[in-house]
Protein backbone atom coordinates (compact mmCIF):
# COMPACT_ATOMS: atom_id res chain seq x y z
CA UNK A 1 0.00 0.00 0.00
CA UNK A 2 1.24 3.46 -0.41
CA UNK A 3 1.99 5.75 1.45
CA UNK A 4 0.09 8.86 2.30
CA UNK A 5 0.68 11.97 3.85
CA UNK A 6 -1.83 15.25 4.35
CA UNK A 7 -0.06 19.07 4.06
CA UNK A 8 -1.85 22.46 4.88
CA UNK A 9 0.27 25.07 4.14
CA UNK A 10 -0.15 28.34 6.45
CA UNK A 11 1.01 31.71 5.18
CA UNK A 12 0.16 34.25 8.02
CA UNK A 13 -2.82 35.52 6.82
CA UNK A 14 -6.84 34.20 7.76
CA UNK A 15 -7.53 32.01 4.87
CA UNK A 16 -5.18 29.37 5.77
CA UNK A 17 -5.37 29.99 9.29
CA UNK A 18 -8.87 29.78 9.01
CA UNK A 19 -8.66 26.34 7.34
CA UNK A 20 -6.22 24.60 9.18
CA UNK A 21 -8.83 25.42 12.45
CA UNK A 22 -11.88 24.12 10.09
CA UNK A 23 -9.25 21.11 9.43
CA UNK A 24 -8.72 20.96 12.84
CA UNK A 25 -12.33 20.94 14.15
CA UNK A 26 -13.84 18.48 11.17
CA UNK A 27 -11.45 15.89 10.37
CA UNK A 28 -9.01 15.71 13.41
CA UNK A 29 -8.19 12.18 12.84
CA UNK A 30 -6.37 13.33 9.53
CA UNK A 31 -2.46 13.26 10.29
CA UNK A 32 -2.46 16.53 8.86
CA UNK A 33 1.33 18.22 8.80
CA UNK A 34 1.22 22.04 8.92
CA UNK A 35 3.84 23.71 6.88
CA UNK A 36 5.02 27.42 6.67
CA UNK A 37 7.73 28.30 3.80
CA UNK A 38 9.60 30.91 5.50
CA UNK A 39 10.83 33.62 3.13
CA UNK A 40 12.86 35.38 5.68
CA UNK A 41 11.23 38.46 4.77
CA UNK A 42 8.19 38.66 6.68
CA UNK A 43 6.34 41.30 9.10
CA UNK A 44 6.76 40.24 12.84
CA UNK A 45 3.33 39.83 13.45
CA UNK A 46 3.16 37.18 11.26
CA UNK A 47 5.46 35.08 13.38
CA UNK A 48 3.70 36.12 16.59
CA UNK A 49 0.34 34.71 14.81
CA UNK A 50 1.58 31.00 13.96
CA UNK A 51 2.84 30.69 17.46
CA UNK A 52 -0.71 31.53 18.77
CA UNK A 53 -2.04 29.21 15.98
CA UNK A 54 0.11 26.41 16.83
CA UNK A 55 -1.23 26.62 20.30
CA UNK A 56 -4.68 25.99 18.96
CA UNK A 57 -3.44 23.16 16.89
CA UNK A 58 -1.92 21.44 19.33
CA UNK A 59 1.20 20.98 16.39
CA UNK A 60 4.27 22.67 15.54
CA UNK A 61 4.05 24.61 11.93
CA UNK A 62 6.83 22.98 10.28
CA UNK A 63 9.30 26.01 8.88
CA UNK A 64 10.27 25.32 5.07
CA UNK A 65 13.24 27.60 4.78
CA UNK A 66 14.45 27.75 1.11
CA UNK A 67 18.15 26.95 0.96
CA UNK A 68 19.22 30.55 -0.38
CA UNK A 69 17.45 33.87 0.94
CA UNK A 70 16.42 36.32 -1.36
CA UNK A 71 19.40 38.21 -1.32
CA UNK A 72 21.00 35.54 -3.03
CA UNK A 73 18.19 34.97 -5.88
CA UNK A 74 18.10 39.08 -6.04
CA UNK A 75 21.66 38.92 -7.34
CA UNK A 76 21.30 35.51 -9.47
CA UNK A 77 18.12 37.52 -11.26
CA UNK A 78 20.62 40.58 -11.72
CA UNK A 79 19.24 42.25 -9.03
CA UNK A 80 16.29 42.63 -10.63
CA UNK A 81 12.98 42.92 -8.65
CA UNK A 82 10.55 40.41 -8.84
CA UNK A 83 7.18 41.89 -10.22
CA UNK A 84 3.53 40.76 -11.14
CA UNK A 85 5.48 39.36 -14.62
CA UNK A 86 8.67 38.15 -12.92
CA UNK A 87 7.42 36.53 -9.75
CA UNK A 88 10.74 34.52 -9.31
CA UNK A 89 10.17 35.37 -5.51
CA UNK A 90 7.05 33.01 -5.25
CA UNK A 91 9.05 30.63 -7.38
CA UNK A 92 12.51 30.44 -5.97
CA UNK A 93 10.97 31.01 -1.91
CA UNK A 94 7.72 29.40 -1.75
CA UNK A 95 7.25 26.50 -4.49
CA UNK A 96 11.03 25.50 -4.76
CA UNK A 97 10.93 25.01 -0.54
CA UNK A 98 8.16 23.11 -0.95
CA UNK A 99 8.96 20.41 -3.70
CA UNK A 100 12.00 19.96 -2.26
CA UNK A 101 10.58 19.04 0.95
CA UNK A 102 7.84 16.77 -0.94
CA UNK A 103 10.14 15.77 -3.42
CA UNK A 104 11.40 12.25 -2.13
CA UNK A 105 8.06 11.08 -1.17
CA UNK A 106 6.52 11.88 -4.54
CA UNK A 107 9.05 10.17 -6.40
CA UNK A 108 8.96 7.25 -4.02
CA UNK A 109 4.92 6.86 -4.61
CA UNK A 110 3.46 8.57 -1.84
CA UNK A 111 -0.11 9.99 -2.22
CA UNK A 112 0.04 13.50 -1.16
CA UNK A 113 -2.98 15.38 -0.51
CA UNK A 114 -2.85 18.98 -0.36
CA UNK A 115 -5.61 21.39 1.32
CA UNK A 116 -5.35 24.87 -0.02
CA UNK A 117 -7.65 28.20 1.71
CA UNK A 118 -9.43 28.88 -1.22
CA UNK A 119 -12.95 30.32 -0.66
CA UNK A 120 -15.97 29.82 -2.17
CA UNK A 121 -16.66 33.72 -2.88
CA UNK A 122 -13.06 32.95 -5.12
CA UNK A 123 -14.38 31.90 -7.89
CA UNK A 124 -11.47 32.09 -9.94
CA UNK A 125 -8.97 31.59 -7.82
CA UNK A 126 -6.60 28.51 -7.96
CA UNK A 127 -4.43 26.90 -5.73
CA UNK A 128 -0.60 25.35 -5.91
CA UNK A 129 -1.48 22.81 -8.34
CA UNK A 130 1.41 20.41 -8.88
CA UNK A 131 2.22 18.64 -12.64
CA UNK A 132 2.75 15.16 -10.20
CA UNK A 133 0.38 12.51 -10.45
CA UNK A 134 0.58 11.95 -7.11
CA UNK A 135 -0.10 15.34 -5.27
CA UNK A 136 -3.68 15.83 -5.19
CA UNK A 137 -5.76 19.45 -4.08
CA UNK A 138 -8.61 19.57 -1.99
CA UNK A 139 -10.31 23.21 -1.01
CA UNK A 140 -12.40 22.35 1.79
CA UNK A 141 -13.42 26.08 2.12
CA UNK A 142 -14.55 26.30 -1.16
CA UNK A 143 -16.59 23.02 -1.46
CA UNK A 144 -18.02 23.97 2.22
CA UNK A 145 -18.89 27.13 1.06
CA UNK A 146 -17.47 29.23 3.58
CA UNK A 147 -16.66 32.71 2.14
CA UNK A 148 -14.67 35.70 3.26
CA UNK A 149 -17.37 36.09 6.68
CA UNK A 150 -17.14 32.12 6.94
CA UNK A 151 -12.96 32.56 7.62
CA UNK A 152 -13.62 35.63 10.13
CA UNK A 153 -16.12 33.66 11.91
CA UNK A 154 -14.28 30.19 12.05
CA UNK A 155 -11.33 32.89 14.00
CA UNK A 156 -13.24 34.10 15.80
CA UNK A 157 -15.33 31.53 17.42
CA UNK A 158 -11.81 29.79 17.91
CA UNK A 159 -10.49 32.24 19.32
CA UNK A 160 -7.48 32.55 17.48
CA UNK A 161 -8.54 35.99 16.16
CA UNK A 162 -6.19 37.48 13.42
CA UNK A 163 -3.55 38.88 12.70
CA UNK A 164 -1.93 41.98 13.90
CA UNK A 165 -0.65 43.81 10.84
CA UNK A 166 -4.69 43.50 9.95
CA UNK A 167 -5.49 46.83 11.89
CA UNK A 168 -3.31 48.29 9.10
CA UNK A 169 -2.40 46.19 6.14
CA UNK A 170 -4.40 43.75 4.11
CA UNK A 171 -2.39 40.74 3.47
CA UNK A 172 0.47 38.54 4.63
CA UNK A 173 3.59 37.76 2.80
CA UNK A 174 6.90 39.40 2.54
CA UNK A 175 7.00 42.89 4.10
CA UNK A 176 8.17 44.66 0.20
CA UNK A 177 5.77 42.34 -1.59
CA UNK A 178 5.06 43.80 -5.21
CA UNK A 179 0.76 43.62 -4.49
CA UNK A 180 0.57 46.55 -1.81
CA UNK A 181 -1.19 49.16 -2.99
CA UNK A 182 0.59 52.42 -1.93
CA UNK A 183 -1.28 52.99 1.16
CA UNK A 184 -0.11 49.96 2.33
CA UNK A 185 3.38 50.63 1.66
CA UNK A 186 2.71 54.12 3.41
CA UNK A 187 1.77 52.24 6.46
CA UNK A 188 4.71 49.85 6.37
CA UNK A 189 7.22 53.04 6.76
CA UNK A 190 4.81 54.22 9.48
CA UNK A 191 4.95 50.73 11.56
CA UNK A 192 7.97 48.92 10.34
CA UNK A 193 10.44 51.92 8.97
CA UNK A 194 13.16 50.07 8.97
CA UNK A 195 11.65 47.30 6.93
CA UNK A 196 10.64 50.14 4.94
CA UNK A 197 14.20 51.50 4.66
CA UNK A 198 15.30 47.46 4.00
CA UNK A 199 12.94 47.88 0.76
CA UNK A 200 14.24 51.40 -0.44
CA UNK A 201 17.60 49.83 -0.58
CA UNK A 202 17.04 46.57 -2.83
CA UNK A 203 15.21 48.53 -5.14
CA UNK A 204 17.94 51.64 -5.44
CA UNK A 205 20.03 48.88 -6.32
CA UNK A 206 17.93 47.20 -8.40
CA UNK A 207 17.41 51.02 -10.21
CA UNK A 208 21.17 51.42 -10.49
CA UNK A 209 21.61 48.05 -12.23
CA UNK A 210 18.98 48.51 -14.88
CA UNK A 211 16.12 47.20 -13.16
CA UNK A 212 12.88 48.25 -15.23
CA UNK A 213 11.04 47.66 -11.93
CA UNK A 214 10.25 49.69 -8.76
CA UNK A 215 8.15 48.17 -5.62
CA UNK A 216 5.15 50.04 -6.20
CA UNK A 217 4.28 50.20 -10.13
CA UNK A 218 4.60 53.67 -11.30
CA UNK A 219 6.94 55.72 -8.86
CA UNK A 220 10.05 54.44 -6.32
CA UNK A 221 9.65 53.99 -2.53
CA UNK A 222 11.79 57.56 -2.23
CA UNK A 223 8.85 59.27 -4.33
CA UNK A 224 6.07 57.81 -2.67
CA UNK A 225 7.79 59.06 0.76
CA UNK A 226 7.50 62.51 0.09
CA UNK A 227 5.57 64.00 3.04
CA UNK A 228 3.27 65.67 -0.16
CA UNK A 229 2.96 62.56 -1.82
CA UNK A 230 1.92 60.87 1.45
CA UNK A 231 -0.93 62.66 1.85
CA UNK A 232 -2.11 62.52 -1.38
CA UNK A 233 -2.22 58.82 -0.83
CA UNK A 234 -4.07 58.64 2.18
CA UNK A 235 -6.91 61.44 0.60
CA UNK A 236 -7.00 59.04 -2.12
CA UNK A 237 -7.37 55.79 0.04
CA UNK A 238 -10.39 57.51 2.11
CA UNK A 239 -12.34 58.75 -0.67
CA UNK A 240 -12.01 55.34 -2.58
CA UNK A 241 -12.97 54.16 0.96
CA UNK A 242 -15.96 56.11 0.98
CA UNK A 243 -17.64 55.59 -2.45
CA UNK A 244 -16.99 51.95 -1.19
CA UNK A 245 -18.78 52.09 1.98
CA UNK A 246 -21.50 54.44 0.04
CA UNK A 247 -22.39 51.55 -2.77
CA UNK A 248 -22.08 48.65 -0.30
CA UNK A 249 -24.92 48.04 2.28
CA UNK A 250 -24.54 46.25 5.49
CA UNK A 251 -26.79 43.41 6.17
CA UNK A 252 -28.69 44.16 8.97
CA UNK A 253 -29.68 40.70 10.02
CA UNK A 254 -25.68 40.10 10.65
CA UNK A 255 -25.62 39.40 14.44
CA UNK A 256 -21.95 39.75 14.02
CA UNK A 257 -20.45 43.56 14.71
CA UNK A 258 -18.27 44.56 11.91
CA UNK A 259 -14.27 45.13 13.47
CA UNK A 260 -13.31 47.61 10.71
CA UNK A 261 -15.10 49.74 8.47
CA UNK A 262 -13.44 47.15 5.50
CA UNK A 263 -14.68 44.51 7.05
CA UNK A 264 -18.04 45.98 7.12
CA UNK A 265 -18.18 46.93 3.86
CA UNK A 266 -16.70 43.92 2.16
CA UNK A 267 -13.84 45.64 1.31
CA UNK A 268 -11.16 42.82 0.59
CA UNK A 269 -8.04 44.64 -0.57
CA UNK A 270 -6.03 41.29 -0.72
CA UNK A 271 -7.82 39.91 -3.62
CA UNK A 272 -5.96 39.01 -5.98
CA UNK A 273 -1.46 38.37 -5.81
CA UNK A 274 0.12 35.11 -5.00
CA UNK A 275 -1.74 32.26 -2.99
CA UNK A 276 0.87 30.57 -1.88
CA UNK A 277 2.03 34.17 -0.54
CA UNK A 278 -1.45 35.99 0.48
CA UNK A 279 -4.01 33.37 1.65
Amino acid sequence: MSRVRHILGVSGGRDSAALAVYMRQHQPELPIEYFFTDTGKELPEVYEFLDKLEGFLGKTIERLNPDRDFDFWLSEYGNFLPSPRTRWCTRQLKLRPLEHWLRGDLESGTVVHSYVAIRSDEPSREGYQSTHPNMKVHLPLRDAGIDRAGVLEILSQAEVGEPAYYSWRSRSGCTFCFYQQKIEWVRLAEHHPERFEEAVAYEKTALNDGSPFTWTQGESLTELINPKRVEQIKLDYEQRRERLRRSRRINPLSARTPDSVDEAYGIDEAAGGCVICHK
